[in-house]
C-alpha cells in the first residue's frame, strides 16, 4: 500500500479555519478512493502561499528525507505554494526523497502534456496571488485616502469605530499628561512612578520604557500618518499640538538612551562594573552654572534609583587612572622581557614555516614544470588550440607567482633583533597610550576608595604567569582633583 501526508494550509484573506476541515475531508477522501494510507497532516494556518517561509511546510519537506512516505496530498497545488520557482525547488526535494506531489482535485495525467499541465498550473496560481496583492494594496490605497484604517495594533489613546481611529478621552488625557511632564524635564521613571501612584496603568501593568518613549515619539498623535512615503492627515485624530510634540521630539533625540558623543569618546564604555551593587557604570553628563560641560562615569544603580550610594567620578580622571596603570603594567622590566622574549620565539617559528611562501614556490615549481611539458610537445610537432593556450595559461601563471613570492620575501627579510623590539615596544606604549584600553583592559571593579583592573590574558614567562593581575588605590578621595597623583600598587 502507498503512503501519504496531507499538507493544508489557508491564508488570511477572507479564509477561515473551516478551510482547514474541507482540504482534509477532500484529500482523506482521496486517499481512500486510491487506496492511499494517510501518516500525518502539516497545517499551517492563516499563512501566505506567495513564499516558503511555514513551520509545517518547512517541517515536512525536512521530515520527507526518511523516505517514510510516497506522496504529499494537497487540495490544490495552489496550497503548496503560489510561487513557481520555490515549488519547482521543493517539489525537486520530494523527489530527491521519493516523494511526489499529488493535487487532490486537479488530475495531472502522467505524460509530457501533464507536466506542461502542472506548469501552467503554477503560474496561474502565482498570477492569482500577484494580482490579489495588487488588489489589496489598491483597497488599502483607498481605504487611507477616505480616512479609514486598514488593519493594525492601534496607538494608545485611539479606538477603531467603523473602521475609523477615535479618540478615546481617558487615555488621551494620560497621553498630553506624559508629553507636558516630558516637555518639563521630568524623568520617564518618575513619569510612570506618578501615573501608577494615581492608579493609571497600561494592559494592567505599570507603562514600561519603551511603551513611554513610543508614544513620544509617535506621529499619530500629531495626527500624521506615514506609508510608503505618502504621508496622511486625516486617519488619526489629534491628541497633541505641533509645538509640544516638536519640543517634546527635540528632547527625545538628545537624551536618547545610550546615544554615543559624536565628538567625546568614552573609553571605558562596556567595561565597568560598581563593586557595590553589580550594575554596570554609563557614561554621564552635565552642564555647570558656568555652562561648563561636566563628563562623568556613574553607576546605572544609582541612576536609575535602585539604592546604590557609589559616586560619579569624572571621565578624564577615571580613564588616566587607567592609562597610566596599563603603562605600568607593560612598562615592568619583567614582564616587558617576557613579551618581547614571545615575540622573538613567533618571529623564528615564522621565519621557519614560512607557510604560504613555500606553498607559492612549490606551486611556481609545479607551473614550470607542466610548462616545460607543454613546450616539449611543441618541439615534437604537436601544435593546435589546445597546447597554445595552455602554454598561455602556465606562461601568466608562472608570472603571477614570481610577484606573490617577491611579496612574502619582503615580509621576512627583516628581522628584528631583541633591542629593536623593546625600541618599538616603548615607542609604541609612547604614541598610543590610549589604544591599550581597548585591546588589553577586560574589566573595571569600581568603587569609592580602591578600583580593580583586570586584563584580557595573563602575561605569560613574567611575574603573573598562569593568572591574570589587578592594581588597587587606598586613595579615598580618589574622585577629587587630587586624584591625578595617585600612586598605585599591584596585586601580586
Amino acid at each position: 500500500m502507498k503512503t501519504a501526508v496531507i499538507y493544508a494550509r489557508y491564508s488570511s484573506d477572507s479564509q477561515t479555519e473551516q478551510s482547514i476541515e474541507g482540504q482534509l475531508r477532500v484529500c482523506e477522501e482521496y486517499a481512500k478512493t486510491h487506496d492511499i494510507l494517510v501518516l500525518n497532516t502539516y497545517i499551517d494556518r492563516a499563512m501566505t502561499g506567495t513564499n516558503d517561509n511555514r513551520p509545517d511546510f518547512q517541517r515536512m519537506i525536512r521530515e520527507s528525507n526518511r523516505k517514510e512516505w510516497d506522496y504529499v496530498l494537497v487540495y490544490k497545488f495552489d496550497r503548496f505554494s503560489r510561487n513557481k520557482y520555490e515549488t519547482a525547488i521543493h517539489k525537486k526535494t520530494l523527489r530527491d526523497n521519493g516523494t511526489k506531489v499529488i493535487s487532490a482535485t486537479e488530475f495531472i495525467p502522467n505524460t509530457p502534456e501533464g507536466i506542461i499541465f502542472e506548469s501552467m498550473l503554477e503560474g496561474y496560481a502565482e498570477y492569482y496571488s500577484a494580482e490579489l496583492s495588487q488588489k489589496i494594496r489598491r483597497g488599502n490605497e483607498e481605504s487611507r485616502l477616505k480616512g479609514n484604517l486598514t488593519g493594525g495594533t492601534l496607538p494608545y489613546g485611539y479606538k477603531n469605530v467603523n473602521k475609523k481611529a477615535v479618540i478615546v478621552d481617558e487615555d488621551a488625557a494620560v497621553v498630553r499628561y506624559i508629553y507636558a511632564q516630558y516637555s518639563k524635564d521630568v524623568y520617564v521613571k518618575d513619569i510612570i512612578a506618578a501615573l501608577t501612584a494615581k492608579g493609571i496603568l497600561y494592559n494592567n501593568k505599570p507603562f514600561a520604557r519603551n511603551t513611554v518613549y513610543k508614544i513620544l515619539k509617535n506621529e499619530r498623535y500629531l495626527g500624521i500618518y506615514r506609508h510608503d512615503g505618502t504621508v496622511y492627515d486625516h486617519i488619526y485624530p489629534q491628541i497633541i499640538d505641533e509645538e509640544t510634540f516638536e519640543r517634546v521630539r527635540k528632547k527625545v533625540d538628545k537624551n536618547k538612551y545610550g546615544k554615543r558623543s559624536t565628538t567625546v569618546v568614552y573609553r571605558l564604555r562596556n567595561k565597568i562594573t560598581c563593586g557595590y551593587c553589580g550594575s554596570s557604570v554609563i557614561a554621564e553628563c552635565g552642564t555647570a552654572k558656568s555652562g561648563s560641560v561636566k563628563r562623568y562615569y556613574k553607576c546605572s544603580g544609582r541612576k536609575h534609583g535602585r539604592g546604590c550610594k557609589k559616586e560619579a567620578i569624572r571621565k578624564d580622571v577615571l580613564e588616566n587612572i587607567v592609562l597610566k596603570t596599563a603603562i605600568k603594567a607593560l612598562s615592568d622590566p619583567k614582564r616587558m622581557d617576557a613579551i618581547v622574549k614571545n615575540l622573538l620565539l613567533r618571529q623564528e617559528q615564522t621565519l621557519r614555516e614560512k607557510g604560504l611562501l613555500n606553498t607559492l614556490i612549490k606551486e611556481k615549481r609545479q607551473a614550470e614544470n607542466a610548462l616545460n611539458i607543454v613546450m616539449a610537445a611543441i618541439e615534437r610537432g604537436v601544435v593546435n588550440n589546445t597546447t597554445q593556450k595552455r602554454m598561455v595559461e602556465l606562461e601568466n601563471r608562472c608570472e603571477e607567482l614570481d610577484k606573490q613570492i617577491l611579496i612574502e620575501k619582503s615580509k621576512n627579510t627583516v628581522k628584528l633583533t631583541e633591542i629593536d623590539l623593546k625600541e618599538h615596544f616603548l615607542e609604541a606604549l609612547a604614541l598610543e597610550p590610549k589604544l591599550l584600553i581597548n585591546f588589553l583592559v577586560k574589566q573595571i571593579i569600581l568603587y569609592d576608595d580602591k578600583i580593580q583592573i583586570y586584563f584580557n590574558a595573563p602575561l605569560r614567562g613574567g611575574p603573573d604567569e598562569d593568572r591574570g593581575f589587578s592594581f588597587y588605590s587606598e586613595e579615598k578621595e580618589y574622585n577629587a582633583p587630587a586624584a591625578r597623583k595617585i600612586l598605585l600598587e599591584m596585586l601580586i
